[in-house]
């Protein structure tokens, strides 16, 4: 698949390249050229960025697994997880990394996240046959990465702000229901792929408990104005990693551990990691710094406008498709998109909320897939990408039908 998809993007590259061309846009030539080095350059810049986070969160990993708070954690969604990924073995590593992965996607915890995202993927690599593909659950894993709800956007609230939004959190519940239909879609096609019962006890005895706590969270938030919001967010978020990083090496002490010798040896692996993304990251971010050179995606939103106006539909979400255009492909990209809508028709206006919900709805999918899968040095993602850009399609749709039904 990742073969295809790799070609695809430069087939595709080539033809908008030669359209321009015909049109006398010469510039195209030096832009792409320049968008290969430039790719080239910020693969090394994330990966190296990358190492001092990732050999931190896996020295204390170590250090937690050790101490057997990572445990606790696994104990506590084991249940569930073990429905969904009814390959990993009851009580295996994975479960703990898995679930505090998942949390602090919840929780926004973005410097967080992807470490332990990383830690998740390698543990369940341990137990793959074929190592250069991958299983059933590392696809789900990865699929849940992609679509994962976060409770507090707190970053796409800064970003309104700046633009001098009247009340920055306004789009705060329609990027949860964008974002909670992402997951729920992912998480569906993944199931009929590969043939995962969801109606069983454990399952929705889970799922009610997740939603009466994420509504719970919800009902408590919308009393909240925009700047306790966010400040509700920072105190939480900056608490809970605290007491993380404190209960591993407290633990880890008064249980004898070497806490020193064990926070190094993690921290070994994560140093390894980093370096081994890069051409994983390179290959990706190759193609997509091409793809958006050339103009490729420029000439899909023409297209989708002149669709939508000939049938005769509302088009004002269209000026927002530049951000879910970009999102699937690349974070920063997609931020530069809402940010250029914002501030060309305005913050508040209908195309303004939309690319912040857009912003808030989905996940980067072929960033995500080239980093956890290229981590472990997996080459067939198999129905991975389908499923990912499933939910992607999912997160998108809400975003724009719950915009009509808030400010249309």
């Amino acid at each position: 698949m990742l073969n295809r998809v790799w070609l695809l993007f430069f087939i595709v590259a080539a033809i908008s390249i030669i359209i321009q061309l015909i049109g006398g846009n010469a510039d195209v030539l030096s832009g792409s050229v320049t968008a290969l080095f430039a790719s080239a350059k910020l693969a090394a810049d994330i990966s190296l960025g990358l190492i001092g986070v990732l050999a931190l969160w896996m020295g204390l990993m170590q250090v937690g697994e050790k101490a057997g708070v990572v445990g606790l954690f696994a104990r506590a969604f084991e249940p569930l997880l073990s429905k969904l990924m009814p390959d990993v073995p009851r009580g295996h590593v994975a479960y703990g990394s898995i679930s505090m992965n998942l949390t602090a996607n919840i929780l926004g915890l973005d410097n967080a996240a992807t470490p332990l995202g990383l830690k998740a993927m390698h543990d369940l690599q341990s137990l793959n046959p074929v190592q250069t593909v991958a299983t059933n659950a590392q696809i789900l894993f990865l699929v849940l990465n992609t679509s994962s709800v976060t409770l507090v956007p707190v970053t796409v609230f800064l970003y309104r702000a700046q633009q001098g939004a009247a009340n920055p959190a306004d789009v705060f519940l329609p990027i949860l229901l964008a974002t909670s239909a992402s997951t729920v879609v992912g998480l569906l096609v993944v199931a009929l792929v590969q043939r995962i019962s969801l109606f069983n006890s454990v399952i929705l005895a889970y799922a009610a408990l997740i939603i009466g706590t994420l509504m719970a969270g919800v009902a408590y938030l919308l009393t909240l104005s925009a700047q306790a919001i966010g400040q509700v967010s920072m105190v939480l978020g900056n608490g809970i990693l605290l007491i993380l990083i404190l209960s591993f090496i407290l633990v880890a002490g008064y249980r004898k551990v070497a806490v020193y010798d064990e926070f190094v040896e993690g921290a070994k692996q994560g140093f390894g990691q980093a370096i081994t993304l890069i051409p994983y990251l390179l290959a990706m971010l190759l193609a997509i710094g091409f793809l958006r050179a050339s103009g490729a995606l420029d000439y899909a939103l023409q297209l989708l406008a002149s669709g939508i106006s000939a049938l005769g539909f509302d088009t004002r979400f269209i000026d927002a498709m530049p951000t879910a255009f970009m999102k699937p492909f690349s974070g920063s990209g997609a931020r530069a998109m809402m940010l250029e809508t914002m501030d060309h028709n305005g913050v508040d206006s209908f195309a303004g909320r939309l690319a912040a919900i857009l912003q808030g709805s989905t996940e980067t999918t072929f960033y995500v897939l080239a980093v956890y899968f290229g981590s472990v040095g997996i080459r067939n993602g198999r129905h991975a990408l389908g499923c990912g850009l499933a939910a992607d399609f999912a997160g998108i749709t809400a975003a724009i039908g719950v915009c009509y039904w808030f400010y249309g």
